[in-house]
């Protein structure tokens, strides 16, 4: 989009789903947190700056606690808690004043359901971090934010599972959404439109938490 010509956005696990529609519509995978470290400094020597940090890379686990082992548990908060830790502290000082912070949670941060308790703690877990570093990162104009998305039709939760039509019910609107409707959103977030935007929390679930 024309507001963010110039900007250079790095965007985590952007090889699909809302990724993949983030990457193409800002116009540019990592669950590792050393390599995420190393592709921000990548990107900084390649292209000079780093004005856009959108954390995308994420992974689901469902299960009942009783069935949910250590290594599910580990995996679940490397990957969606411990690499954007790793990847926000990286880029605090490659990140230019004036940038943006934006970081994919989810609904299962707001609402609880059976088998999302490790889930949700991941997401909520982001939300909590996000608070604090619009705080940190505030005195130098950049904002931190968050976007949780409801049940978008993605790899991780196809519209046409045999659990998606009760998913659809539950929202205002009465369907999936899109990839790209995140993207929109996180493209406003990232555009010079969301500049008093920061330690917010972007619910965009089609009126799921209405």
């Amino acid at each position: 989009m024309s507001t963010l010509s110039g900007k250079v956005a790095l965007v985590t696990g952007g090889s699909r789903g809302i990724g993949a529609a983030i990457a193409r519509r800002l116009a540019t995978d990592a669950a590792d947190a050393d390599a995420v470290a190393a592709l921000i400094q990548q990107v900084v020597e390649r292209f000079g700056q780093l004005d856009i940090l959108v954390n995308n890379a994420g992974i689901y686990h469902t299960g009942p606690v009783a069935h949910t082992d250590d290594d599910a548990y580990d995996q679940t908060f490397d990957t969606n808690v411990r690499a954007v830790f790793a990847a926000v502290r990286a880029a605090t000082e490659s990140i230019r004043d004036g940038g943006r912070i934006i970081t994919i949670g989810s609904v299962a941060a707001l609402n609880g359901f059976p088998g999302g308790s490790v889930y949700g703690a991941s997401k909520a877990a982001i939300a909590a971090m996000t608070r604090s570093w619009a705080r940190e990162f505030g005195q130098r104009g950049i904002t931190v934010n968050v976007v949780h998305p409801g049940p978008i039709d993605t790899d991780m939760n196809p519209a046409d599972s045999e659990y998606a039509p009760m998913q659809a019910q539950m929202t205002a609107l009465g369907r999936y959404g899109t990839a790209e409707e995140i993207a929109s959103s996180v493209a406003f977030l990232a555009s010079p439109e969301a500049s008093y935007v920061t330690g917010a929390e972007l619910v965009v679930d089609g009126g799921m938490n209405a």
